[in-house]
Parts: C-alpha cells; structure tokens; sequence
C-alpha cells in the first residue's frame, strides 16, 4: 500500500458500544468524513500504528478499517484500540492517528471468542511490529507534535 504511513485526525463519536461492552477492547471512532477521505489503496483490514488524544501521550494502537463482517455493519468505519488504559471516555477529542502498517485482511468470525482471541493477537503483533526502530520514528513525526488548539485554529480560520 503506497499510502502508507498514513496521517489522519477528527473528532472522536460514538461508534456501536461493542468494544467495550461486547469484546473488553474500547475502541475509539471517526466520523465518516474521515472514514470516506481514506485513499483507494488503503483496503479494509487491521491496521497499527501511533494514536494521540487531544494533547495527551504517543500510544501505540491498532485499527480496523471496514465493515466488521461480525457483526455485519452497512457503513464502512474506522476504529481505532489505543493500547492503553485510559480512566474515562473521549468522545469529541481530536484523534491523531499515524497507520504505519498492515496485520491482516478482515474476516467473518464463527463467534465472539474467535473474534476476541483474534484481536488480542492483532494487539500482540503491533506491540512488536512498533518497537522495530523504523516504525518508533513516525512515533516523533511532527503530525504529532501540532497541537489540537492549533489544529482548532486553522479549522476555524479556513472556514
């Protein structure tokens, strides 16, 4: 995929409450402006990369881009696990997110269990792709270093 790495932000909404409630592994989504401004070469699947809330810490973190076939959703989304333990929702942040690579094609899962295993693996799998001193650097790319304030700014003023 010639798109990668891959700089994108939004806003934080509210996705369907599965990643929490249904599978234990929150996950935090974009709005479909961000979802439909994905290049043609980024194909559904999951992905890993960097992420940044707001103004807070670098994670590490892993994506699913797609229809989820799961639960079998209509609409093409992006959702993204940060590796961490945060202590409260963000919804309405500034998500800054880097794709830095390619797990796995997205696939159908006989049941909750399966498809539980499987993401904890994707999570194992981009802890270790991360550390690979290549994809530490986009951790420090300045994408991250703009603040949300900033990036506030410049919306508001081009508008």
């Amino acid at each position: 995929m010639r798109s990668l790495p891959y700089f994108c932000r939004g806003p934080v909404i509210r996705g369907f409450g599965r990643g929490s409630k249904d599978l234990g592994i929150p996950t935090a989504n974009f709005p479909e402006s961000v979802v439909d401004s994905l290049p043609a070469d980024i194909s559904t699947g999951i992905y890993y990369g960097w992420a940044r809330v707001d103004n807070g810490d670098i994670h590490k973190m892993v994506m699913s881009i797609g229809w989820n076939p799961y639960y079998q959703n209509s609409k093409k989304s992006m959702e993204t696990h940060l590796i961490h333990k945060f202590k409260e929702d963000f919804y309405g942040q500034m998500l800054s997110v880097v794709l830095v690579g390619y797990i796995r094609p997205e696939r159908g899962f006989s049941s909750l269990e399966e498809l539980i295993t499987a993401i904890r693996s994707d999570i194992d799998e981009a802890r270790r792709y991360l550390d690979l001193p290549e994809h530490i650097k986009l951790k420090e790319d300045t994408f991250f270093r703009t603040s949300t304030s900033t990036i506030d700014k410049q919306i508001l003023n081009n508008h």
